[in-house]
């Protein structure tokens, strides 16, 4: 792999840090292998890969770009890595999440509802946690399709991103993290009892199997806890019929404009 570029850029990109070891100790990864991933004998997995480039704020193909354009490219971005190794297009959000309210109530387990924007009149159920780590609220969530009928083929999506409250609103920004085609944004109604519930309110996306036009729905949040049996929770997970949603449920998901309205709007439960 004498020809491969990327030991040679990943040694420039961390010559703008102050060691080696500090990389290694932020990003996450043993030294002794980073040795190798800087000598160039090995090539990172997919998933180090990734993790590297994010720490980095470049893309896959960009660093391993020949390296005079690397160093080029990597010298017109910030002259040092984005704090924290936050995937980079979640860096900007992060400067509103500093001016965010304390979300330490809605930390916890979450199914989450909405009519799915990929099987017209079927409804996801996903399984999403947020989580605190390092000061920020961090948001997951695992989609899972099973063979429900013989058009649906096998499929779980993973999404991260960041949950701030900002503006008497809770705000979730998520990105698809097997993909990294695309991002999602809800925007909720905060809760004003001891327990979360159920919190409501409108998300923005788009759909591969739609051509990726851009949409919006209604979103409900279902508070579980902060301990949950993962496994059966996600078990219950997948696209429904509508007959096989709480009554409840449904009402705070209805995607409804009235004939003298303009906009879509989502009322407070």
């Amino acid at each position: 792999m004498s020809d491969d570029p990327f030991g040679t850029n990943l040694a420039y990109a961390c010559s703008l840090l102050p060691s080696i070891s500090e990389v290694c100790r932020r990003i996450g990864i043993n030294r002794q292998q980073f040795n190798k991933y800087l000598a160039g004998t090995v090539r990172p997995s997919r998933h180090n890969m990734r993790r590297i480039s994010d720490f980095f704020g470049v893309t896959e193909s960009e660093i391993l770009l020949e390296p005079a354009r690397f160093a080029s490219l990597i010298s017109l971005r910030s002259s040092s890595p984005r704090s924290g190794g936050l995937p980079q297009h979640l860096h900007a959000i992060e400067k509103l999440h500093r001016l965010s309210v304390e979300l330490v109530r809605y930390s916890g387990w979450y199914f989450r509802y909405f009519y799915t924007f990929g099987y017209p009149g079927r409804i996801t159920r996903s399984l999403a946690v947020i989580s605190e780590r390092d000061g920020r609220h961090l948001w997951k969530n695992v989609e899972r399709r099973s063979n429900y009928d013989l058009t649906m083929e096998r499929f779980v999506g993973k999404y991260e991103g960041l949950a701030f409250h900002l503006g008497h609103r809770i705000h979730i920004v998520e990105y698809d993290v097997l993909n990294a085609g695309s991002i999602t944004q809800l925007m909720l109604y905060p809760s004003y009892s001891p327990r979360p519930g159920h919190l409501r309110g409108v998300q923005t996306g788009a759909s591969m199997r739609r051509g990726r036009k851009p949409a919006a729905s209604a979103v409900v949040l279902e508070y579980l806890g902060e301990q949950i049996d993962h496994r059966r929770a996600l078990a219950r997970c997948g696209i429904f019929d509508p007959g096989d949603i709480d009554e409840g449920i449904k009402r705070l998901i209805e995607n409804r404009i009235a004939s003298e309205e303009w906009v879509f709007e989502i009322d407070e439960i």
